[in-house]
């Protein structure tokens, strides 16, 4: 039985090392030219670090080229593919098929894990992409715990489900922030005076609703745009036996706008739970005791919760 593996983000080297060291078997890095809602911006040069650091411990680095690609960036995608593949890379996460034709072009040997946010919902078009090199199937964040065991019973793919973190729920490449007001909604930037706006991911801002003021949805903008996140984070941990059990290949924590303790702890958390489970999965059962560590580093603000999981979606 091949394990399932543990996929993570991270800001840094530091991170990157520590994380490794809490269990990660493999991380998603990249730089905001050409990947989107990245914790940390890594060029060539330190992916070439990264993949140097990791390969000791057999864990693997995959290159998120996810962003929306325009023609003036096409110029510049070969020039890149041939510094990520240079690096040592293992893998590009891509959604763009011009990031697909690139690499195939140049560089056939790094696979390629499809990446389309919320569209990548069923195994047909998963397939479709499977028939052109892709190797892996990132799963929509909107899917339930039935559809993804149906996608991965249909699929020939890898198939890649978020367990934990803050999910995207809206992007624009618009600067919203800079140069629109809604009369329904707030702009509160942590820790600074109301209405003082400050671009940026580490400004912590937040967007609140008038009908759900208990609610904050993070905010940020930068080269890619404006994006908005979700209010609450996955935490799978609890029914991670589920996921496991229906063989999907890769679980991804995601650290974005969190610290580096708070990762660690995840990480740890999630890699106890996967190494017991695969001990003796038909004797496994979950011990609550090992969330309190994540919850002791929650933020009061932000709920855990199962996402759409165990929700019937409408859309």
């Amino acid at each position: 039985m091949s394990k399932t593996e543990l996929l993570c983000t991270a800001a840094s080297l530091e991170e990157m090392e520590r994380l490794i060291a809490a269990g990660a078997d493999a991380f998603v890095i990249g730089e905001p030219r050409f990947g989107m809602r990245l914790p940390g911006a890594f060029s060539p040069a330190q992916i070439a670090e990264a993949v140097r650091l990791a390969a000791p411990q057999g864990v693997r680095i995959y290159v998120s080229i996810n962003n929306l690609i325009e023609n003036e960036q096409l110029q510049e995608l070969p020039g890149y593919i041939d510094a990520v593949a240079a690096a040592g890379a293992h893998a590009i996460v891509f959604g763009d098929p011009a990031v697909l034709m690139g690499v195939q072009a140049s560089h056939p040997e790094l696979a390629l894990h499809w990446n389309a946010e919320m569209t990548s919902t069923n195994y047909a078009t998963a397939d479709f992409w499977g028939r052109r090199g892709a190797a892996r199937a990132v799963l929509a964040r909107e899917l339930n715990m039935e559809q993804i065991t149906e996608f991965k019973q249909h699929t020939k793919l890898q198939v890649e489900v978020q367990v934990h973190g803050m999910t995207n729920i809206y992007h624009s490449k618009r600067y919203l922030l800079q140069s629109y007001a809604d009369h329904n909604r707030q702009i509160r930037p942590s820790g600074l005076p109301a209405g003082q706006l400050v671009s940026g991911q580490e400004q912590g801002l937040y967007l609140m609703e008038a009908e759900r003021p208990e609610e904050r949805f993070p905010i940020f903008e930068d080269v890619n745009g404006t994006h908005v996140m979700s209010s609450d984070d996955i935490c799978m941990l609890e029914n991670l036996h589920e996921l496991l059990e229906a063989g999907v290949d890769s679980l991804k924590i995601e650290g974005f706008m969190k610290p580096i303790i708070y990762n660690e702890t995840v990480v740890r958390a999630y890699r106890q739970a996967i190494d017991s489970y695969y001990t003796d999965p038909a004797g496994y059962a979950f011990d609550e005791a090992a969330l309190e560590p994540i919850r002791e580093l929650q933020d009061p603000h932000r709920e855990l919760s199962f996402g759409f999981f165990y929700k019937e979606q409408v859309y």
